[in-house]
Order: structure tokens, then sequence, then C-alpha cells
């Protein structure tokens, strides 16, 4: 999962690009990185490893002269943090390019072959390295100097038709603009908006989240519908075209469970309202089959369970408290490689209230249950804080299979709710009472916020996949996604950084 933005306007991008990196940075905070395209044709570039705010020092920004650009905040698909990886990448040929990618392309050891047929090198692992070089490879086809907008969409076809997977895709070329496109069944978000000037003319963002236009001061327009390709010219000339056969809007769901901001707005729905919704359904749930049990306080783990938990507070007539303060400089636990390293980061993450907890029996409220590991430090906490007894609340139903569509979530073996039962995953974790959502009660939490909205990419909860990978697909993304994968490539990378990448870096 990352944050892409891109901008077309009539004054430097640099800034407005930052600021939407800085909203974006829930989306990835491995990497992030900048490509501005300026007046007489050439790219400049900064891109690192960090976050956004140690990325970009003043320096880089004064560099990244332009009015046309796209950014990127990385975030590890398979647990590689190599620099070489960091985002956008750039080919020369045809034309010049430069392309960031938020998403998964489940056929990657096929576009590799394809790369290689085509006589284009890739230098990396990344899918999104190899998505560039099959856009560019399609581009190549073009006999003008200056492609033409039809030009542009024909080779998005057929880069979409050679693809496959979930991704929101930004990217300039030299001499045109900016592009944008989405996969067939918009899996993955991608909306665009416009932002009008005093002198009449337009300018135009397209991001990941509508929370990156409205840090920047632009207005909202719509998502970027399921395979369609938006083109703004150099000149701030906008088309659009539908590039996919048979499109079809199954968004993931998952988007508005954890990984969107609240104050975003993702295919029409609002985030936070979902949440809000989310709530008001687990409470009824807790209501109709857990009715026995004594709660006293409603506790969130920050921060994205905390709409629910208020909702489920409200509905159940109970207190709501604060009972965790979070460090709010410690990344998203779930990713991190290594059973001992997340413990360690739950530990550093959070810290009880002691006062919320001694002698209550706490109804313990998170967005979501995936290895376990985090869930089950929160519960040991919660009693060494003083807790009675913990009850634990999910806003998601149960996580039985891996995310192949942009979500590094584990193979089905590394996660605690494949192949188990309810009580047995309460035993896991140690809580008294395990409550999940159910999957209709989710899709309705959405629905009713846009009843437009009729199908999801669920797999995470149910195995059945939208696009089906590959006949062994899942035992490759088992190698590159299991703990000692993720420990041996953390130590390449870092060998890499030290050894290959910041010797000779222009930027740094």
């Amino acid at each position: 999962m990352c944050g892409v933005v891109g901008m077309v306007g009539f004054s430097p991008v640099n800034v407005a690009i930052y600021n939407a990196l800085q909203v974006l940075q829930h989306r990835g905070q491995d990497a992030a990185g900048i490509v501005t395209m300026d007046e007489v044709g050439n790219f400049h570039q900064r891109k690192a490893n960090g976050m956004v705010r140690d990325v970009f020092q003043t320096r880089h920004m004064m560099r990244l002269v332009g009015n046309i650009g796209i950014g990127h905040n990385r975030y590890p698909t398979a647990g590689s943090s190599s620099a070489a990886e960091a985002q956008p990448f750039y080919v020369n040929s045809p034309y010049g390019i430069a392309l960031a990618h938020n998403g998964n392309l489940i056929n990657s050891k096929e576009l590799r072959e394809k790369c290689r047929k085509a006589r284009r090198h890739v230098n990396t692992q990344s899918d999104s390295e190899m998505l560039l070089n099959i856009l560019a490879w399609k581009l190549t086809a073009i006999e003008s100097e200056v492609p033409q907008p039809e030009d542009i969409f024909k080779a998005v076809r057929g880069t979409i038709a050679e693809i496959k997977g979930g991704y929101g895709v930004v990217a300039v070329i030299l001499g045109v603009g900016l592009i944008a496109f989405r996969d067939p069944f918009g899996i993955r978000p991608l909306v665009f908006g416009e932002r009008k000037l005093e002198d009449g003319r337009t300018e135009y963002m397209v991001a990941s989240e509508s929370v990156a236009l409205d840090v920047n001061g632009f207005n909202l327009v719509r998502d970027v519908k399921p395979g369609e390709a938006l083109l703004i010219t150099k000149d701030g000339k906008f088309y659009s075209s539908i590039c996919a056969e048979h499109p079809k809007l199954q968004p993931c769901i998952f988007e508005y469970v954890y990984f969107a901001r609240p104050d975003s707005i993702i295919n029409g729905a609002s985030v936070y309202a979902t949440r809000v919704r989310m709530g008001d359904n687990l409470a009824e749930k807790i209501k109709r089959e857990h009715g026995d049990l004594k709660i006293d306080v409603v506790i969130p783990i920050p921060d994205t369970s905390v709409d629910v938990a208020v909702q489920i507070a409200r509905h159940l007539e109970l207190p709501y408290r604060q009972g965790f303060v979070k460090n709010r400089y410690i990344g998203r636990t779930f990713i991190m490689p290594g059973q001992s390293q997340r413990k360690k980061s739950v530990r550093s993450k959070l810290n009880p209230i002691r006062a919320e907890f001694e002698g209550k029996n706490v109804l313990l409220v998170d967005d979501s249950i995936v290895r376990g590991t985090t869930s089950m430090q929160i519960v040991e906490m919660a009693r060494e804080a003083g807790a009675k007894k913990v009850f634990f609340a999910s806003a998601s139903p149960e996580i039985c299979y891996p995310n192949i569509y942009g979500i590094d979530m584990p193979t089905s073996d590394e996660l605690i709710a494949y192949k188990r039962s309810n009580d047995e995953i309460c035993k896991l974790i140690k809580a008294d009472a395990l409550i999940y959502q159910s999957l209709d009660d989710l899709k309705a939490a959405v629905t009713e916020e846009n009843p437009e909205l009729k199908e999801f990419d669920t797999s995470i909860f149910t195995g059945d996949y939208i696009v089906p990978p590959a006949s062994g697909y899942f035992d490759e993304i088992a190698r590159q996604r299991n703990d000692d994968a993720k420990a041996d490539k953390a130590w390449n990378d870092s060998c890499d950084a030290l050894d290959i990448y910041n010797i000779g870096d222009k930027n740094s």
C-alpha cells in the first residue's frame, strides 16, 4: 500500500506535492520521492528512504522546479526496504517517463519476461519498475514526435491488457504532461480534483485519497473510474478515456477499515461515516449475541478504531475512555518484519492509563486482527494495568487469506484466524471474549454511505480473488512475505543502502 499524487499547475508544484505526501504519510512510511518536469523538458528528482519530512530538505525542494510533477510514499509490499526501489521510477525512452504506483501486480514474473523480450531492462525487483517498462514499451509504437491524446490512451489500453492486479498509477511524460490510470476493478483508490485560478485557468491534482486535494485547496471532482485513464497536458487540457475492457467497480473494503484517513472520501463514501456505521453495526451484534458480558468501559486501540468505539459505547450506554496513549512516531506494526520486533513495537507504541483499567471489565475495540501479535500484547497490557476481564471487539471480520493487491498481509499460515474458530483465537490472544464484525455488516456500513457501491474486494476474508493469481503465486509470496524472508531482505537492503545507493547520490 502506497500513496501517490500528481499535479499539473501554472506555477511550481513542489510544495503542493510535498503537502500531499505529508497527509498521505499513513499509506507508506518507508520511502518518499518527488519528480518534477520543467518547461525546458528536464526531470528533477529527489527520493530516499525515510519519512517525508526527513527526505525533503530545503535544498532538495529548491531543485524540484517545474509546474508538473508526481510524488510517492512507499510501503514495501513484500518487505523490501531497498533505497533503490524508492519511487518514482524513471526511463529515458521513449520521450522520458517517470512513474509512481500504488498497489501490486500479480503477474510480475510474466511481465519481467515480457520486458526482457521487448529489450527493456528492469533493474530492481519492484513490480512498479516493470509497470513503467511495460508502459514505455507500449508508447514506443507511437510514431509522432509529440503524442496525441489517443496515442496515449492506446498505450494505456495496451498496458492495462498486459498487467494484472490492483493499482493506481500516476506518470509524467516529457513534452506531454501527466497521465493517471486505475485498475479495471478500482481495487486501489484514485481521485482527482481541480483548483480554479483567478485568471480562469484550472489546475489539476490526482491522488490516492481526497485529503491530499483538501490540504492544497483543490475541490474533489470524482474518483477515477475503474479502468479509466486521465491525461492532463502540460498546458492544462484535460482528457479521459476508459481503457479497460469490462470495467467493474469492486474496491478494496479494507481501505475503509484501516488504511484510509477518516477525513478522506473514497468511491463516494466518507471514510469517517463508514467507520461510524461499523460501530453501530458492531454494537448491535454485541447486544444481540453477547448481552451477558458485564462491560464497564469501552476503550479503543488508537487511532483507526476510535470512531467505531465511540459508537459502540453510545449504543451500549457505557462510558467511553481513551485508555491508551499512543506514541505517534512509531509506524504501523503489522508490516514490521519478525515477531520480536513487532512485540517491541507494540510496547513502544502504546502505553496504558492504569486508572482506566484497574478493577474494570473492559471492552477493547480495534479495527482488525491480523497476525494476532498486536492484539495479544494489548490484552496483556490491559491485564497488567489491572483489568479484571478483557473483552475484544474487531471492526472487521476474520482475516484468513493474504492480500495480493497491495497490502502486505502475510501468508495464511501467519494469520491467526486461518483455520481457527472464534474460541481458539480468543484463547490465543488471551481475551475473555472475542467479537468480530460480520462481513455483511461491514459491507452494509459502506453501502449505506454510498448505495451505488454494490460489490467489494473482500478476498482477505473469503479467499475469493476477483483477479485470480496464476498457479504457484501463493507459494512465491509465501517465500517473500514470511518473517525469515523479511529479516534476510532487511539485512540485504541495509547493506545495499550503505554500500551502493548513497555513493554518488546526486540528491543527497
